[in-house]
């Protein structure tokens, strides 16, 4: 009998290990998911108020996009370089004939710092795609403003009737019927 005792008991004792195997891993699991959101939340985050344009834009390119802006914001609202292709951006950058206006381009090292910013945050462009030279005309300006019914003909200055903000670089604000759609 003794024998009999000691097996059950040593039974019982090998269905607690997995149970409390069990709740050891759903522990560790619930502490490690806690870390990494407290890691990845929004509070740790640049605030999306701030970012402005439609990505964060790193330390390393802060100079050419401020040397894109005091360039081009000057005169027109300054577009992010998302909304066009890379080769709309090098052709700008490279033709002193800026949309009818005579400019003085830019020279290196300022035009090099401008051409990384803008070639890192544009987007590639198909290869049979023409390439576009009015905003309304670029298939990502199109893509980020679905169900929007744009003005004819688009304008920059047209932008501020949805992005208040958009004379800052801020285009993530949006008027009042635009946040609750």
């Amino acid at each position: 009998m003794s024998n009999f005792v000691k097996r059950k008991s040593g039974d019982r004792q090998l269905k607690r290990r997995p149970l409390g195997l069990i709740v050891v891993i759903l522990a560790w699991s619930l502490a490690m998911g806690w870390l990494l959101s407290l890691a990845t939340s929004a509070h740790s985050a640049t605030p999306t108020s701030d970012i402005g344009t439609v990505d964060v834009v790193p330390a390393q390119f802060q100079l050419g996009k401020q040397l894109y802006l005091d360039n081009c914001a000057t005169c027109h609202i300054a577009l992010p370089p998302e909304v066009l292709p890379t080769q709309t951006w090098r052709n700008l950058l490279q033709d002193s004939q800026h949309y009818g206006v005579q400019l003085t381009p830019l020279v290196d090292p300022p035009r090099m710092l401008v051409w990384r910013y803008l070639s890192t945050f544009s987007r590639t462009q198909l290869k049979d795609e023409a390439t576009p030279y009015r905003v309304n005309n670029s298939r990502y300006f199109q893509a980020l403003h679905p169900h929007v019914k744009l003005p004819r003909p688009v304008e920059m200055s047209s932008c501020i009737t949805c992005h208040p903000s958009a004379r800052d670089f801020n285009f993530r604000r949006l008027t009042p019927e635009w946040e609750m759609k």
